[in-house]
């Protein structure tokens, strides 16, 4: 019984002589745990501390570089895939929290079903959604900008119209240039049908010569954007967040009503 107690002391005074040669970090020194995610954070955005997350009842997406489709691009380009967008929207037009969404483009273009998807997807949203184009919405970038309850263009922004393209091998046979022909349609509609633009003038600046060095097209600059009816307003981050707010509370607005 003896043994058994000076047994159940050395144990004991083991144990405090292991917590006394590991302590606990100081209070305020960050855990290696701390130290690896603020490792992590300076690696991927080059600042030592993330923005605190808020709840906020407005969803941003951003479509940024090239929109990739149905087949891979080289691992150099920067792509948004259209099958990570198009789920992200359908979550935000179910969340009983989100009420309003942010899109902003700063893209290049890319494959035309997949920017036609986006673009449409957008478009059937039942929620007040505002598109902000910053740095460029080229090509099919361009139905995806308009294709908002409201859009925005910042002064410096630009937009390429020029007719669609095909990459790879294409067949010379006259079946080759209807499917280009209707497919081209397809854009143009989109945009007459959710811009103020007529469809003359849009035909006009996508099939205009001498302006593009080695295409065919226009290149347009924020104001004239908003001038030549494609874009609604001039403006940046905050009128266009600005606007949304304002739309979600006459979402309500509207909603009250129609309870009544």
């Amino acid at each position: 019984m003896m043994r058994q107690e000076h047994d159940q002391k050395e144990r004991e005074t083991e144990r405090d002589e292991d917590q006394h040669e590991s302590p606990s970090p100081p209070q305020g020194e960050p855990t290696p745990d701390h130290r690896s995610e603020a490792l992590a954070t300076l690696q991927e955005l080059g600042q030592a501390s993330k923005i605190p997350s808020i709840e906020s009842n407005i969803f941003c997406i951003s479509i940024f570089g090239q929109i990739e489709g149905h087949l891979n691009l080289p691992a150099q380009n920067k792509t948004t895939k259209y099958e990570h967008i198009l789920p992200q929207l359908i979550a935000a037009e179910q969340s009983t929290r989100i009420e309003g969404v942010l899109i902003i483009l700063n893209t290049v273009g890319g494959d035309v079903e997949a920017g036609l998807a986006i673009a449409e997807m957008i478009a059937s949203m039942t929620k007040p959604t505002v598109t902000l184009v910053v740095g460029g919405g080229h090509s099919i970038g361009v139905p995806i900008a308009v294709s908002g309850k409201s859009s925005f263009i910042t002064e410096t922004a630009t937009m390429t119209i020029h007719p669609i393209r095909l990459t790879g091998l294409v067949i010379g046979i006259p079946q080759t240039f209807e499917y280009l022909d209707k497919m081209q349609d397809r854009v143009i509609q989109f945009v007459v049908r959710h811009s103020s633009i007529s469809e003359e003038d849009f035909k006009r600046l996508m099939l205009k010569t001498g302006e593009l060095t080695r295409d065919v097209g226009t290149n347009v600059i924020g104001v004239d954007a908003v001038r030549l009816g494609l874009i609604d307003r001039v403006g940046g981050l905050g009128e266009a967040l600005t606007e949304l707010k304002q739309m979600i509370q006459q979402y309500h607005q509207q909603g009250k009503g129609e309870e009544h």
